[in-house]
């Protein structure tokens, strides 16, 4: 426990460097999407080739990524259907269901998620988590994306959206691991050194985030969508932790599996809704209100979850 509370401890300090970060320089959408891009181009793919590189990945391995795979796609529809039925059940007037499962289901499993586990549970545990953001990736534009169109439609559109750069390192890596070929040493040692970059820019920009929060709270424009904030936040944050957790207990997965699978389903709501919403017409501004808010309780919720189910594990 002590190193998991050691993490977090780190985790929070580096939050903290984006916060006072955040009166250095504008935040606006350049400096959004150099963020994203340096993360989700560099930063991810090098955590996911390099944790591929350290690990020896035989039969039983494979087995357990695939399953991760799996796993992490039922527990995205689980989440999608929980907040679907809840917006149905609560906030039928407000007509915005579809927005409010979306934001319920799936998470930032990518962004936060994988450097967050390779931190926590080393390069098998951002494995792991690499294939848990597969699925989260092929939940978004199949399922969101049908969710969230007017006029459902499936083609080489939606699968073309699909490939990224992450996905493309897990095809590559997984498929030069099967065949026992590795890059040379200076590419693997470039891939350490890079994939060292995406914890600190991911805790960074949540920190740059929670200070925006700050900001369009004090706007007042984004009234309308606080009615709405408890049911994706409790959904995202503890519903979907516990049913994941009930999942691996159930299907009596390992000790590192369960703790992937907690940590990412704990995650805070997409950092991507509100660009997935503005793609499909749908509510944008509620996307990144939840989206900020969501990271923000994060803080608090997944220190929680991983605390308790080490509690338990250690009783077990």
């Amino acid at each position: 426990m002590s190193l998991v509370f050691h993490s977090i401890g780190v985790i929070t300090l580096m939050i903290g460097i984006g916060v006072i970060l955040s009166r250095t320089f504008n935040f606006n959408e350049d400096t959004r999407n150099a963020f994203i891009s340096l993360i989700t181009n560099v930063g991810m793919p090098c955590i996911i080739l390099s944790s591929i590189f350290q690990v020896d990945i035989e039969g039983e391995l494979f087995g357990k990524i695939i399953f991760v795979f799996l796993v992490s796609i039922a527990i995205n529809l689980a989440g999608i259907g929980l907040g679907y039925l809840f917006a149905i059940l609560f906030h039928k007037k407000l007509d915005r269901a579809r927005e409010l499962a979306i934001l319920s289901g799936l998470g930032n499993t990518g962004f936060i998620g994988i450097p967050l586990c390779a931190v926590l549970l080393g390069p098998e545990g951002a494995l792991y988590a690499a294939m848990f953001d597969a699925g989260v990736d092929f939940t978004i534009w199949t399922v969101g994306a049908l969710l969230l169109q007017k006029e459902k439609q499936i083609g080489l559109g939606m699968l073309r959206t699909m490939l990224n750069v992450p996905i493309l390192s897990i095809v590559v890596g997984l498929t030069l691991a099967f065949f026992n070929l590795r890059p040379p040493f200076l590419l693997t040692d470039l891939f350490d050194r890079l994939a060292a970059i995406a914890a600190p820019l991911a805790m960074f920009y949540i920190g740059i985030m929670i200070m925006s929060l700050f900001q369009q709270r004090s706007s007042g424009r984004l009234a309308g969508s606080r009615n709405t904030l408890w049911l994706p936040v409790t959904v995202k944050l503890v519903l979907l932790p516990v049913f994941a957790v009930l999942i691996g207990i159930g299907l009596s997965v390992d000790r590192l599996v369960l703790q992937t699978l907690l940590i990412q389903s704990a995650m805070p709501t997409l950092t991507l809704s509100s660009i997935l919403f503005a793609k499909y017409s749908a509510d944008e501004e509620m996307g990144a209100f939840v989206t900020i808010c969501s990271t923000a309780a994060a803080l608090l919720t997944i220190p929680g979850m991983i605390y308790l189910m080490n509690l338990w594990l250690a009783g077990g």
